[in-house]
């Protein structure tokens, strides 16, 4: 049987991934707040891929921890406000072509409330519906085999320590357990915001009790 499929080669491969807002602490003690959308988790360790050169690259090289702000699609707006700034000043001239502008309070600029994290010095975002305080375990590069991307981007992997959810998205009697179906994040697709729709079909995995995996949870 042919295949319907085309070759085709596009420029990034944003192919649907969860936002993030990573807060830091940058060298003056102020604290910087950022948008992403590589990131992955597996347990409690997370992995996150950054420019090398961002202001919250350098923060998390020198601190070593951050809180992981994850908005729902309703705090759409204020992550879009922040989408083109930059903690680091001067601006690069790579991200000045972007059309980058330098913004100190990130925070303010989201019109996000900061608040104090229980575990490390980065501020948790107030309105994000959940916020994973985390420390870096390991640093790695991405594209070490090609002149064109070696140095350019790092790989974080990041060890949760602190959870913190709002009641409304857990479980019906569950204290631990985040209920999907009330949780909606705000998804990265090809440089363009989604939300989530309703389940598609039911999964084989979820009849797997997540208590399966606490082995593998706080390793």
């Amino acid at each position: 049987m042919l295949s319907p499929h085309v070759v085709s080669e596009p420029h990034i491969l944003y192919l649907g991934t969860p936002v993030v807002l990573i807060s830091t602490v940058n060298e003056d003690g102020t604290h910087n707040l950022a948008p992403m959308s590589s990131a992955f988790w597996l347990g409690w360790r997370g992995v996150l891929g950054l420019a090398a050169d961002s202001q919250t690259t350098r923060n998390l090289m020198r601190t070593g921890e951050c809180v992981l702000n994850l908005p729902s699609a309703n705090e759409v707006s204020a992550v879009d406000r922040i989408a083109r700034t930059t903690g680091r000043n001067p601006v690069s001239e790579f991200r000045q072509a972007l059309g980058y502008v330098y913004e100190p309070d990130k925070f303010g600029r989201a019109g996000m409330t900061r608040v104090a994290a229980d575990t490390v010095s980065a501020s948790r975002a107030l309105e994000c519906p959940i916020q994973l305080e985390a420390v870096v375990a390991a640093v790695h590069g991405i594209g070490e085999d090609s002149d064109d991307l070696r140095g350019f981007i790092k790989l974080f992997e990041v060890r949760v320590q602190r959870v913190h959810v709002h009641p409304d998205l857990l479980m019906a009697g569950h204290a631990n357990r985040i209920d999907p179906d009330k949780w909606s994040p705000l998804i990265m697709n090809f440089q363009k915001f989604y939300g989530l729709s309703a389940q598609v079909h039911p999964s084989r995995l979820a009849e797997i009790p997540e208590e399966a995996y606490e082995p593998l949870a706080k390793a």
